[in-house]
């Protein structure tokens, strides 16, 4: 780089190296500022992330007027604060109900115009429970966003003429995460259960990708088991194979045993109703329900009267005497008729009836199979080098038994068990190397510590060299230059001009001139400062 031979003048004059010392100390001291402030730049942290744009706009005008320093991250998708004001900045914008999530919901409703008409406060208290619906299904892990639409429609006084509301739920889940069967049910039935007279299979769930989620038509499973059902055969397995596990580990040994179990669970439920009739078995145990009794009487007198109609008319006056002869005791008795008598009983005695009504639920265990591998067992010989060994059978017989009690065998049933003593197949540890002790979680405080003093260390050493080095150094400089003799006296130009002799030829004194002003530029500008405020 060529310097103009000005500039390179100018240098050489006692205002510009002045000039320069200037610059060069507001130079250092602008450098110690910039080094100070990088020191003291607060650490800052994410106060909120994967927001919507209503609400980072409402999020940044509550920090401008809380005084809050913020910048952006992660292409402005998060908003980072100083880290001793997350946690109050946090709490006072959800005090304002920020953020939002994108979502209106009651709130809506409180900033109704006077003067709104039924139909808006009807499609505003739908979009309000439409609002509450999506934030709550954002709630759960996996799901980062949620939009909620429901049909609803207006009721009708005539029973035939009524619909049932319908809705649509559109997910958007979080990369790398899914939905299994039971939480796609659960949100179908948060749905169903928040919005009257609104059928589960009315409800359909569809994710970001455009997948169907929920499948009300279909069973939930090729087996025709809902998710509840499934999840208890897998329960039931889990905890059979625990068990095994559990009782034969401490002979065989850690990681020497292997179980797995598959269940058939009945999951119909039947009822059935059983009337039966036994008889008595004891006379003490009859008990007479009803009784009845009849009893007729026939007398033997003979029949008398004259037939036909004078039997009707009164009777005629008495003719015969008051008293009758006496008859003799030898004279027969008149024969009289001989009478009868019927006497009915009827007993009905209680009936021994039985009435049964048996109910039986679901989830009834069919049958039961479970396999079970043990390894060979660890045999320390004679000299003390460890070989691997089949085990006997009285060891395979005793781990059977442990194992059909820990499963509840049933033969009845038809449970089965198979177990296996074979030799398993080691896998080569993977060496995983050692994480910097910096990564380390017990040291991150003390590193963390470490790193702040370290900090503020780098920052105290470089305003010390720069003070020391560069800063000092100017200072002192300039002061010299300050503290320099003012312009030449008369004496001294007279001295100056006295090394110009006269005898000399022009050319000499021009020559000399010229080796003065190279040698001492300061005398030759007094010289000329002189002479111009003399007017020579």
């Amino acid at each position: 780089m060529v310097v103009p031979a000005n500039v390179m003048d100018f240098t050489r004059t006692a205002g510009g190296r002045k000039i320069m010392l200037m610059l060069g100390v507001a130079a250092a001291v602008a450098v110690m500022g910039a080094v100070w402030m990088w020191g003291q730049q607060p650490d800052y942290r994410v106060l909120f992330s994967n927001f919507s744009d209503r609400d980072g706009g409402s999020i940044v005008a509550e920090l401008e007027k809380m005084n809050i320093p913020y910048k952006y991250a992660e292409g402005g998708g998060a908003v980072l604060v100083p880290a001793e004001h997350v946690h109050d900045a946090r709490l006072k914008l959800a005090s304002q109900g920020l953020p939002k999530g994108g979502n209106v919901g009651f709130e809506l409703m409180e900033n109704q115009k006077l003067g709104s008409s039924q139909f808006l406060e009807r499609i505003n208290f739908q979009r309000a429970m439409e609002g509450e619906l999506a934030r709550s299904i954002e709630s759960v892990s996996a799901v980062a966003a949620a939009r909620v639409h429901l049909a609803m429609p207006k009721d009708s006084v005539f029973v035939s003429e009524q619909k049932a509301p319908t809705a649509s739920v559109l997910l958007n889940l979080h990369p790398g995460r899914v939905l299994d069967a039971q939480q796609v049910s659960a949100i179908v039935h948060l749905v169903a259960s928040s919005v009257p007279e609104l059928p589960i299979k009315n409800v359909t769930v569809v994710d970001q990708n455009g997948n169907l989620l929920s499948e009300t038509g279909k069973p939930a499973s090729t087996n025709g088991m809902d998710p509840s059902q499934i999840k208890y055969v897998q329960e039931l397995q889990q905890s059979v194979v625990k068990r095994i596990e559990s009782i034969i580990t401490p002979i065989v040994g850690p990681n020497n045993v292997r179980a797995e179990a598959t269940a058939d669970v009945d999951f119909s439920r039947s009822e059935q109703a059983v009337e039966s009739y036994k008889p008595n078995q004891t006379p003490e145990a009859m008990v007479i329900r009803s009784q009845q009794t009849s009893e007729s009487l026939n007398g033997g007198a003979a029949a008398g009267g004259v037939p036909g109609a004078l039997t009707n008319q009164p009777p005629a006056p008495a003719t015969a005497p008051l008293t009758a002869p006496a008859q003799s005791a030898a004279a027969p008795a008149a024969a009289v008729p001989a009478s009868t008598t019927r006497k009915d009983a009827t007993v009905n005695y209680e009936v021994d009836k039985t009435i049964q009504y048996v109910q039986k639920g679901s989830g009834g265990l069919k049958r039961l199979s479970v396999a079970v591998v043990v390894n060979y067992k660890q045999v320390t010989d004679k000299d003390g080098k460890l070989t691997m060994q089949p085990l006997t059978e009285a060891e395979k017989t005793q781990i059977t038994n442990l194992v059909k009690e820990a499963m509840g065998f049933n033969a009845e049933r038809g449970d089965s068990i198979n177990v296996v003593n074979t030799p398993f197949a080691r896998a080569e540890p993977e060496v995983l190397p050692e994480p910097p002790i910096w990564k380390n979680p017990e040291y991150a405080e003390y590193f963390s510590i470490a790193r702040t003093a370290g900090k503020y260390l780098l920052m105290a050493l470089a305003l010390a060299i720069l003070y020391l080095r560069v800063l000092k150094p100017l200072l002192k400089k300039l002061s010299e230059a300050a503290k320099a003799s003012p312009p030449i006296s008369n004496p001294q130009l007279q001295h100056a001009m006295a090394s110009l002799p006269g005898q000399r030829s022009y050319e000499e004194n021009l020559t000399r001139a010229q080796q003065l002003a190279s040698q001492d530029p300061r005398v030759v500008a007094n010289i000329v400062k002189t002479w111009v405020a003399n007017n020579e």
